[in-house]
């Protein structure tokens, strides 16, 4: 037989549930909204912030995404001191890739003897992307270095920036390289007679007919007689 305390708490019903969870309130030093407000000169000083907590990087690459868009020549030292530090590396990189000035690529040109690994490689790509033609004899050390990432990386953007110098380079790399390293480096090859179709045309399908020799990477060979065949029927087409 139950008893009258059993009976009150058998008859008590939990309280109808909405359904929805309570929104966890954002602690204020991750609020990205005040820092987004604020002048170049301010998100200047907030990268030259010691430390290295959470809230501390989290500033730190806010400040960089707001560089990247509003971000002029005077920003260019304080992001380039940041190329090294891992957890904000990529959004310095970002920010100068942002800048049109001058003054970002010699930071990341400068960044190039300095760093290693994953922060080099990530520096290789902003200067691809940028076709800075003053990296080329840089990046062209690199692509004969002891880092294969690094080495491939340098290949592809020595070809991305393109011209003469570039073809010579890789033309000289693609006798040594081995492996994954010859493949970039017959890629950046194929990007580089890719680009300079418009200016060279002989020289380009120079570069595309050493490239559709049979000791060619098939994924570049195949690419490289492609673009022959294509470039070849453009000069049969009626102006």
């Amino acid at each position: 037989m139950r008893n009258i305390g059993q009976e009150k708490r058998s008859e008590q019903k939990p309280a109808p549930s909405s359904g929805r969870r309570t929104k966890p309130e954002i602690p204020p030093e991750f609020r990205s909204e005040p820092i987004e407000k604020l002048d170049q000169a301010a998100l200047i000083r907030i990268l030259g912030e010691p430390g290295s907590e959470p809230g501390t990087i989290f500033k730190k690459s806010i400040a960089c995404k707001r560089l990247a868009v509003i971000g002029t020549k005077e920003a260019v030292p304080a992001l380039a001191a940041l190329l090294g530090e891992d957890r904000v590396s990529d959004y310095a990189r970002d920010a100068l890739e942002g800048i049109p000035d001058p003054a970002a690529d010699d930071a990341l040109r400068e960044a190039l003897a300095k760093l290693k690994g994953s922060t080099l490689v990530g520096v290789i790509n902003s200067i691809r992307r940028r076709r800075d033609p003053k990296a080329i004899e840089p990046l062209g050390k690199l692509v004969g270095g002891a880092d294969p990432a690094a080495a491939g990386a340098a290949a592809l953007a020595v070809g991305e920036i393109s011209g003469p110098a570039a073809a010579k380079i890789l033309q000289r790399a693609l006798g040594t390289a081995k492996g994954a390293v010859r493949t970039d480096v017959a890629g950046g090859l194929m990007l580089c007679a890719d680009r300079m179709m418009a200016q060279d045309r002989e020289a380009a399908l120079a570069l595309l007919d050493q490239l559709s020799r049979p000791d060619i990477p098939a994924n570049v060979r195949i690419p490289a007689m492609h673009l022959q065949v294509t470039a070849a029927a453009s000069l049969k087409r009626p102006r």
